[in-house]
Order: C-alpha cells, then structure tokens, then sequence
C-alpha cells in the first residue's frame, strides 16, 4: 500500500524528487511550494515556483501559505492525515506543529554530508571549502537546522573544476531516486536512523554551517591564494557569478567568471601572464576557462579570446 504525503518544496531543485515520488505510486495529498514571486522586467507578473509549475503538470492540488503563524494553515496540513511528509528545500523554517502532523513526522532531502554544512548553501559551501566529496542524505526533520537524525545518505565526488551549477543538477537527481528508496524503506518499516552526533563521532565530520551567497563575496580578489580563488569562482558559478574587471580598449568591463582550474605559475596579482588567461595570483595562478560578458551567453575563455585580446601583462581587477 502506497503512503499518503504531502511534498513541500520550492526550486528547481525539488522537481525531480516531486516527479520521482509521483511516479513510484504515492498518494501526495497535497504539494506546498512558497508564494509565486513577481517577475517580469516591471515585477508586474506573479509567477509560481518551478515546483507549483510541476505540481499542476501532474494534476497535484497546490498550497502557497505566507508561512505556517496561521492557525489556520497548521489546521489544514494536519487535516490530510499525512503518513510523512517530504521536504526538498521548501525555503521555510517549520513549526513544531508541523513538523509532528504526520505520523513519522518530515523526512529532508539535503545537500550534503550531515553533520558537514547544515544550513541554506552547502554545495556551494562545499565547493569553496575544497571539499573532494559531499552527499545527499534523508534526515528526519527536528527543530533544530539541519540537526535531525539521518536514515540515507549517498556520496559523491566533486570534480576539480566542477561548478556548483553542475554539482546542484548532479544532486538533484540523487536526491530523487534516494528519497524513493527511503520511503520505500519506511512503507516496509525498515527505515533506520542514526544521530548525527553518532555520525561525526564515526567519520570525524564536525558540524558547520553553509551561510546563505552574499553577492558582496563574489569580486574576485586576485591576491588571495589561487586555489581560493579557482575554488570561490566555481562555487559562485552560475550564480551569484564571481566577477572582475576586464579591460577592453580604452575601459574596463565587469565580466564573470564562471569556471576555473588553480596553475603553478606566477608572477603580479591580477596580471595575464600569457594570452590564454592564465591569472596570477597571491601565489600560484588561475586559468579562467568560461565566461560571460554583460548581456552576453557563457562562453569559454577561447571565444571571448576572439572578440577581446588580453595578451601577457594586462592586468585584471581594476575599474
């Protein structure tokens, strides 16, 4: 017998497991996504999250509550007699009310190797960090952020200049099939879990927190160290996309760099040390490999190349 659940989730990130859940034949009584947002050049459009946008595909009656402070939302959830609820970066903090509702409460899908990188960015985090490997893993939901007791975990390895766009892809097609599996555990009631104090005591994981992307981090600062710097390029990338200036002709252009890999040469911060943007920086250097002009697609470094020389001794940062 399937299991009655309600799905809650937001971004893009959240349909392949909503789509997933679907097709193994689980009665989703119901799907909370946030609010649809303003869009539109005048902000003038509402439009609803790319999982409201799934949910209806699928035929899925849909609920946007502001947040659960009203009674009567907390009402309604616990009125569906929920045997789980499922949450993938649904983007709200949940009450204990609703946290409870359903009788084996609300099972997360999250992004990395728990108790590693709790909190709202922790593929990027991971990125930036230097981590070689992070997860996905099903936790039971508590109060705490990201503190609950785990049942599944899968590992993956994060490729060296691999973007934090394509480690987000990667994951959320893992989330998917290991939430399918992790309820199909619990449906035969043989879904386990373990404290994640257990857990660090066994991998020497210690908890830390993935604080949400500040746009203000994302200037390259080309007198760090190259490592960092590859690392905070390919974490921002695509968004909120590390950035420079470039100069072109008689100005300079902000320009994003969206993918890098850290090199052994050296010489002055911010300096081309050939035409192939090859960067130095605090020590060692970075080749710049894809970018984006204003206005402009992604690109590798070779086809901006052709539009823009930046030969050896051009110098990067300045406005």
């Amino acid at each position: 017998m399937s299991l009655k659940l309600a799905f809650m989730g937001t971004p893009a990130f959240a349909v392949p497991t909503l789509r997933a859940i679907h097709r193994a034949g689980h009665r989703i009584a119901c799907v909370y996504s946030q609010p649809p947002r303003k869009a539109g050049r005048r902000g003038l459009t509402l439009t609803p999250s790319p999982v409201h946008q799934a949910a209806e595909s699928l035929g899925l009656p849909v609920q946007t509550p502001l947040n659960f402070r009203d009674e009567a939302d907390r009402w309604a959830f616990a009125a569906h007699n929920l045997d789980v609820a499922v949450v993938v970066a649904y983007g709200l903090l949940l009450p204990d009310e609703i946290l409870e509702a359903p009788t084996y409460g609300c099972l997360n899908g999250h992004g990395s190797l728990l108790p590693r990188w709790r909190g709202a960015a922790p593929i990027q985090r991971a990125i930036q960090a230097g981590d070689t490997e992070t997860g996905m893993m099903v936790m039971r939901m508590e109060t705490g952020l990201d503190t609950g007791p785990v049942a599944r975990t899968i590992e993956t390895a994060i490729g060296e200049t691999e973007t934090a766009g394509e480690l987000h892809d990667r994951m959320a097609a893992l989330c998917a099939d290991l939430m399918v599996d992790a309820l199909s555990k619990l449906q035969a009631g043989v879904l386990h879990f373990e404290d994640q104090d257990a857990i660090a005591r066994r991998t020497g994981r210690d908890p830390c927190y993935a604080r949400k992307i500040d746009k203000g981090e994302a200037r390259i600062d080309f007198t760090r160290r190259a490592g960092d710097v590859a690392r905070q390029i390919n974490a921002f990338s695509p968004f909120p996309g590390a950035w420079t200036m470039l100069p072109v002709g008689d100005r300079a252009e902000r320009v994003k760099v969206l993918r890098a890999r850290a090199e052994d040469a050296h010489g002055e911060p911010g300096t081309a040390l050939d035409g192939e943007l090859l960067i130095a920086c605090g020590s060692g250097s970075v080749r710049l490999l894809e970018l984006q002009r204003a206005g402009g697609k992604p690109m590798a470094a070779a086809d901006l190349l052709r539009g823009v020389a930046v030969p050896a001794g051009t110098v990067l940062g300045h406005d």
